[in-house]
């Protein structure tokens, strides 16, 4: 993988992108007095079933055909009613889905230079080229794909959009963009990140689900489930969950699982024992997420179903252009490594670097044309960042009082000057340095962190494509029960509900198929 990247694309550059399915069907809003709801009805009876719905002041919103089904919005005493006719099999609920990333970025700062994310190795994927991934099409079930990000532009993708939200190569969330960085982030020189396969082989297929909000329903799932399938995938990946199944959902998977299609989905983050769905589907790979010292995360659910687990916590990868931030620090010709604040100004300061203790007593005049080194306690990291502020500082820096890195928010409260968090280590060598030169600056980004199932499960997606590229006459279930049995076992010996079968590995995989064949 290359060292360096140069950021030469233009945000319009489309090579490799096929426009499909631009028009948007709507995710209706529920009226008052009504709800929701899946309608499963027997076979021939589509037109009679929509004839019943709107007798009954209803509205079909969505239309799964394939399945014998509709997604509706009815009045809630006509829900009995309509359960009562001959031509229903079922009305159930139709729940909500999220998107199942930890809501507060975190983790390590964007720097200059291409970076290569600690899950590829995590996962083996550097030990395996991915030369041979053309036979193979992910199709990621999101928020969208953001097409300006030069580590996606140029991929080989298409999709189509079920939210009234942009398009499908727009995402106004941001989970669906860094989600496809994990899996096909592309390697290029100069500042980036790359994916398990980074060099333009993977075919790719997005279908929109989520709009800015992170929230679709069960329906809207199980009809981009079929998407994937019309549009050739063999592989799903599904960073979403809820905390209910459906007879729809359950219907549509068994459907995909008997056609040959391998369906991974997100375990969830609730950090306790429940089970979400589509994962907790006997056909559909429950992933769990693990840290880069691969323990489990403490977000992570862990039950019986949870299958394999993926690198979840801190994941850098790709997010629609600007929405990232970068942060850098140097006192004289010493780089440190810090985080931008949540809501810092874009800014860059320079000035001697001076010691501004706690930071909780504002001297006007004394932090004048300096840089303010504060250590973290007693009182807000944005009073902190006030105080330098109002005594004349150009920048703030707060190291942590505790081990670890620092990151910070300043809740809202509007500053001017840029504001970063350091390591308790970092403020030690810095209090050695008063008086030198010190630069710090926050600047916008197209990359940033995440935690959650949602970073864990793209992994797993991306290392099942790349090792069936290899042997593409295994079956999606030989693939499965490969991944599974060359996982690197964590926690209790053998299959574990933290860790499932454990961190997903794709040379081992690899190496496993070829002395053993697929599926042992």
């Amino acid at each position: 993988m290359s060292k360096f990247k140069t950021r030469g694309l233009c945000a319009a550059a489309l090579t490799g992108l096929v426009a499909v399915g631009l028009a948007a069907p709507a995710v209706a809003a529920v009226p008052a007095g009504q709800t929701r709801v899946i309608v499963m009805y027997k076979d021939g009876a589509a037109a009679k079933i929509k004839q019943e719905v709107a007798g009954q002041g209803g509205r079909v919103v969505l239309d799964i055909g394939e399945m014998n089904a509709v997604a509706v919005t009815l009045p809630n005493r006509a829900i009995a009613v309509l359960k009562k006719s001959r031509n229903v099999e079922s009305i159930e609920t139709d729940h909500p889905q999220r998107t199942l990333a930890v809501s507060e970025p975190s983790g390590p700062p964007y720097q200059l230079g291409q970076q290569v994310p600690y899950g590829i190795k995590m996962v083996q994927a550097d030990l395996l080229p991915d030369t041979f991934a053309s036979n193979q099409k992910v199709c990621i079930i999101d928020a969208g794909y953001d097409i300006a990000n030069p580590d996606l532009a140029t991929n080989p993708v298409a999709g189509e959009n079920l939210t009234t939200s942009g398009q499908w190569f727009t995402d106004e969330n941001q989970h669906g963009t860094h989600v496809a960085g994990t899996i096909a982030a592309i390697d290029q020189v100069g500042e980036g990140v790359v994916g398990v396969l980074p060099n333009k082989n993977l075919n790719l297929y997005i279908v929109k689900v989520f709009d800015a909000s992170g929230s679709t329903s069960s329906s809207t799932v199980a009809k981009a489930m079929l998407r994937c399938n019309k549009a050739g995938a063999k592989i799903v990946s599904m960073s979403l969950g809820g905390s209910a199944p459906n007879s729809l959902q359950q219907k549509v998977v068994k459907f995909l699982s008997n056609r040959g299609v391998l369906l991974i989905a997100a375990a969830g983050n609730s950090g306790n024992t429940a089970i979400s769905y589509p994962a907790g589907f006997a056909e559909v790979v429950s992933v769990a997420a693990v840290d880069d010292l691969k323990v489990k995360a403490s977000f992570s659910q862990f039950n019986a179903d949870v299958e394999i687990a993926g690198p979840g916590v801190n994941t850098l990868s790709t997010l629609p252009v600007g929405k990232g931030t970068s942060a850098t620090l140097s006192v004289a010709a010493t780089p440190y490594t810090v985080l931008g604040m949540v809501g810092s100004p874009n800014a860059s300061a320079t000035g001697p670097l001076a010691d501004f203790g706690l930071g909780d007593t504002p001297a006007p005049g004394s932090m004048a044309g300096k840089v303010c080194l504060i250590q973290r306690g007693n009182i807000s990291f944005s009073d902190k960042v006030l105080n330098c502020q109002s005594s004349g500082g150009l920048g703030a820096v707060i190291y942590n009082n505790v081990p670890g890195e620092l990151a910070g928010t300043l809740n809202g409260v509007v500053t001017t000057i840029p504001s970063v968090g350091a390591t308790d280590v970092a403020g030690a060598a810095m209090l050695g340095q008063l008086g030198q030169s010190a630069t710090v600056a926050v600047s916008t980004s197209d990359y940033g962190a995440l935690s959650g199932t949602s970073m864990a499960t793209p992994h797993v997606a991306a290392v099942a494509a790349l090792v069936w590229s290899y042997f593409p006459n295994c079956t999606a279930a030989q693939i499965r029960t490969s991944l599974n049995n060359s996982a690197e076992d964590l926690g209790t010996p053998g299959r574990d509900t933290s860790y499932g079968f454990g961190l997903v590995r794709a040379k081992s995989a690899f190496d496993r198929i070829t002395a053993l064949g697929c599926g042992v």
